[in-house]
């Protein structure tokens, strides 16, 4: 549920990480080893792993310029199960590097990975480093295409056109018999479709497997320890990576992280009022005060008419723009996504006005957004999103109690409560799975850094705040705003925390705040 960073371009999912070894060594050659730093928290337990055989140990990889970003890439291959290395087809994992550009004043490596669960992080080095020349210079950044995404091996499900159906057929508000049982058909046909598709690849594709994936990329790059960045759901696998590997780590950054303290099930019930209480508190008021520019209400009350006034007529008539048939369920998706963050109001605003008159609207904007409303969640991000979060942590398997608990999730919280069923039906509906559980405690680990806004509408602050008392010894940066992402986010105050701890190790002497990134007035 991008939970996390956006699934795609219009859906906010709960909420959010290719190929001459030259400046980096490579991974130590010689007969199997143990997985180095695996610790008390280690789903292995008691501190002890399984023997990684020599062929994995001992690959080069062979660094080539990427395809499409001033990076370098390279391909590793992890067992399919790290419990069982010698057991199955081996997998492909897709990594990437930007290199400090003095090697004698590197700091070391800096590991990041993406959000979603679903979204690539082999391009993200570039990203941060262009975003930070503190950082780029300092590091050697690196990233990678977890298990199960991208130009890694990939896990399929259902197509396109499906998933399509999934998430804008019909009206996700309609709670009649009918609809309800087409939700969960749906459901069970995308899970059908995933077990005939990956099936023997879906229990393997888990955050546990992931980080160990993670600790042999780090042999590899022929380093004793790594520091971590990883916003949205990659702070939730940041943690289980320190946890599992404490040895293996310097200085960890969790940035609006999925709340690792508890469940999927937990955190992903908790984001329809999170989703909520940002559209109510920050986006209506914001709207209201522009609509000198966009004409939507001069009170909150009466934007959020117009816009339920759109949304009925969408649900009552779906409108063809362009070949794309918009319905009432694109219009949450849309406002959903644009939750993330207040740059993102303007284009909403525009939607809004265009959608209530799109006879008026000029062709070049009308093509602009049957392409964006087009598909909600990419195919591949839906696959990957739901075997992660499906079998990572049980779920309650009771249809009925979805459907009660739902009903009040759409009554009370309707922009995402209305989707809930949805998911849950999803991982209802999922195989079972005896995927290890990782208990976070901080234990042995460095004082980690967190990062967490007021009303994040994706990563809850009351899950970030449930995720920082689980992890002992962590600092909390709280921003007074409501984006999802603490920093690259133009939040001078948390980049200065974020560069201070990683170039230097310092933290701040306890948890502390950061005002909102400013904004040019009148703007988001």
């Amino acid at each position: 549920m991008h939970l996390f960073t956006k699934p795609a371009r219009w859906l906010a999912a709960a909420a959010c990480g290719l190929l001459a070894a030259t400046a980096l060594p490579a991974g130590t050659a010689g007969a199997a080893t143990t997985a180095a730093g695996a610790g008390p928290g280690s789903a292995f337990g008691a501190g002890a792993a399984p023997a990684v055989p020599a062929r994995y140990l001992q690959q080069k990889l062979d660094w080539q310029p990427c395809a499409s970003a001033p990076l370098e890439c390279a391909s590793m291959t992890v067992p399919r199960d790290w419990y069982h290395p010698d057991a199955g087809p081996s997998l492909t994992i897709a990594v990437s590097r930007l290199r400090a550009p003095d090697p004698a004043a590197r700091k070391g490596v800096l590991m990041m990975a993406a959000g979603g669960p679903g979204a690539s992080g082999l391009p993200r080095p570039a990203r941060l480093a262009s975003y930070s020349p503190k950082l780029a210079a300092a590091y050697d950044i690196v990233g990678f295409d977890q298990r199960g995404v991208g130009a890694s091996t990939n896990v399929v499900c259902s197509d396109q056109d499906e998933v399509d159906a999934l998430f804008t057929g019909g009206d996700l508000r309609d709670r009649s018999p009918e609809a309800l049982r087409r939700t969960v058909d749906r459901a069970r046909d995308f899970v059908r479709d995933c077990r005939r598709n990956s099936g023997d690849l879906l229990p393997y594709v888990t955050t546990d497997q992931a980080v160990h994936d993670m600790d042999l990329y780090r042999q590899l790059l022929g380093v004793p320890k790594v520091s971590y960045y990883g916003p949205s759901y990659a702070g939730f696998l940041g943690a289980y990576y320190a946890t599992e590997f404490p040895r293996s780590v310097e200085r960890v950054v969790l940035d609006s992280s999925v709340d690792f303290s508890g469940s999927w099930e937990s955190f992903m019930t908790g984001q329809p009022l999170s989703f909520q209480r940002r559209y109510e508190q920050d986006f209506l008021p914001w709207l209201a005060s522009n609509d000198a520019s966009y004409h939507q209400g001069r009170t909150p009350e009466e934007v959020r008419g117009g816009y339920e006034r759109l949304r009925a007529a969408l649900s009552a008539h779906p409108l063809d723009i362009e070949g794309t048939v918009i319905t009432a369920n694109h219009l949450d998706a849309a406002t959903s996504d644009a939750m993330y963050n207040e740059e993102k109001f303007p284009a909403l605003a525009q939607l809004l006005g265009l959608l209530q008159h799109p006879d008026q609207a000029p062709a070049p904007a009308r093509k602009a957004v049957a392409e964006q409303l087009k598909h909600p969640l990419q195919a591949g991000f839906a696959a990957d999103f739901f075997t992660v979060t499906c079998g990572d942590t049980a779920w309650n398997r009771d249809t009925r109690s979805w459907v009660r608990h739902s009903e009040e999730s759409t009554r009370t919280h309707p922009l995402v409560g209305a989707r809930e069923l949805t998911f849950a039906s999803v991982c209802t509906n999922w195989p079972r799975m005896r995927t290890p559980q990782v208990k976070v405690t901080g234990e042995g680990l460095p004082p980690v850094l967190m990062l967490g806004s007021r009303k994040d509408p994706a990563t809850h602050y009351e899950g970030v705040q449930r995720a920082h008392r689980a992890l002992a010894g962590s600092r909390l940066v709280t921003v007074e705003g409501g984006d999802h992402g603490q920093f690259q986010n133009h939040n001078a105050c948390v980049d200065a925390h974020v560069e201070a701890y990683l170039l230097d190790g310092t933290l701040p002497g306890g948890d502390t705040t950061c005002p909102a990134p400013a904004r040019a007035a009148g703007t988001a």
